[in-house]
């Protein structure tokens, strides 16, 4: 049980809950008289999730955006976050108190509350967490496990941004916008709820595009095929496509359509939903080579993240 994977398994057993959707989405959904509520939680570690030294404001933005971007997902209003934090210096904490708030204002969401703790030695990286909770337009909630054999496959903006944006960080470039997709992502609140009416299947890619669509076929129990030629990848990694397809955190919305329906946002059809093969995702028609990285996983990281 030493993998994500099967610890996540093990947690199956006992997520038995129908709110916890199987803990095969990003988010839980308590369903209450008259609506529903949607729940969702991540946790960001120094020195995995952002690099050691970095702006604290920026930690503290994109800790935010990524629990936004899961109720992106399911088409939701964010309504508040509760905030999870270890303690670091007191200029470290100024610095992510004044990016917080720059958050919470740029996407307009109370917080709620949480908890703080100290590690005993100043040496431990920082571990940070929010839950996020969420106002859902459509019910059922958009989940990962509806999507359909013969639909269209679609990803909303660019992906490999955040590779870019990273290694324009890591490089030391001066240039804050070279790296703004890394440091601090937009969620893609209003595109979701837009979505949340048409949609089959929809989720955000925040762990690389081929690795969250094989978890949305294995979810639907179908095999979805990507074009690769099709896929939208930013400028600056166009001679690198397969390796923006599998970097993550550019928190894009992947979701599936009805053939030849158009979707009310701006997007790109990037491949279809095929019957249940062999393999969950293939690419141009075939599957990935085995043992070739799909995207992150922790105790498996993807190299240089």
């Amino acid at each position: 049980m030493d993998s994500e994977d099967g610890f996540l398994s093990a947690l199956r057993a006992l997520a038995l809950d129908p709110a916890a959707r199987g803990l095969t989405d990003d988010a839980a959904v308590i369903n209450t008289a008259p609506g529903a509520l949607v729940l969702t939680h991540d946790t960001m570690i120094e020195g995995v999730h952002w690099l050691v030294g970095q702006n604290p404001a920026d930690v503290a933005w994109k800790l935010v955006a990524v629990n936004l971007s899961d109720l992106a997902a399911k088409g939701c209003k964010p309504v508040g976050i509760m905030l999870s934090y270890m303690l670091g210096t007191a200029e470290w904490n100024a610095s992510f108190v004044t990016g917080l708030g720059e958050a919470l204002t740029a996407f307009d969401v109370p917080l709620l509350g949480g908890d703080t703790v100290a590690a005993k030695g100043m040496d431990a990286p920082l571990v940070l967490g929010i839950t996020a909770l969420g106002e859902p337009l459509r019910r059922p909630v958009p989940a990962r496990k509806d999507a359909c054999v013969g639909e269209a496959v679609w990803v909303t903006g660019t992906i490999g941004a955040a590779l870019a944006g990273f290694e324009a960080l890591q490089s030391g470039s001066k240039d804050c916008g070279e790296s703004i997709a890394y440091r601090r992502p937009t969620p893609r609140l209003a595109e979701g709820r837009a979505l949340a009416k048409w949609v089959g299947a929809m989720m955000d890619v925040s762990d690389g595009l081929m690795l969250d669509a094989s978890r949305m076929a294995d979810a639907s129990d179908v095999t979805i095929a990507i074009e690769t030629g099709a896929v939208p990848i930013t400028p600056a990694l166009a001679r690198r496509r397969r390796e923006a397809m599998s970097w993550g955190d550019d928190y894009e919305l992947l979701f599936t359509l009805p053939e030849g329906s158009t979707p009310p946002v701006e997007a790109t059809r990037i491949g279809k939903v095929q019957p249940r093969g062999g393999h969950p995702l293939l690419l141009d028609g075939s599957p990935p080579l085995s043992g070739s990285a799909l995207g992150f996983r922790h105790n498996a990281r993807v190299p240089g993240k």
